[in-house]
């Protein structure tokens, strides 16, 4: 009986995991990408919290409140690349999920930076120029 239940278990993970790709247009390597670059973001973010260097939170802390928007964001953030995975068969097209995972992925890896940087990781000058700019800062020699 607990061989065929976990058969069963095995079997529909297995159907909402192909669900879910399916929903998504299939799983590809930019997908994981993205998947793997929003779970480093969110546990950088809460290591520069729990060391006290967060500037979400008043004292720099850890904040539930704080976390749980932030995966509300991811969450929404794969919604969205549901959307553009849906006006590329809309409109009978293959870049516009491509376009919004890549955009995704860049914000995931300047905020990753940003992390690392509160975390006290030396950025190099190029990167650390290049996320000032980003961020809207004209000047980045006056940081």
């Amino acid at each position: 009986m607990i061989k065929h239940m976990g058969e069963t278990v095995c079997a529909a993970a297995g159907a909402v995991g192909g669900a879910i790709a399916a929903a998504f247009g299939g799983w590809s390597c930019d997908l994981t990408v993205l998947v793997a670059f929003m779970a480093i973001d969110y546990l950088t973010g809460l290591l520069a919290a729990a060391l006290g260097k967060s500037p979400k939170t008043e004292g720099g802390g850890l904040s539930s409140a704080v976390g749980w928007l932030g995966l509300a964001r991811k969450a929404a953030t794969l919604l969205l690349v549901l959307v553009a995975h849906g006006l590329d068969v809309m409109l009978g097209a293959e870049y516009v999920r491509t376009a919004a995972v890549i955009a995704f992925i860049v914000n995931e890896a300047l905020s990753i930076l940003e992390n690392a940087g509160l975390l006290g990781v030396p950025l190099p000058e190029v990167i650390r120029k290049a996320l000032e700019v980003l961020r809207g800062r004209e000047n980045p020699e006056e940081i």
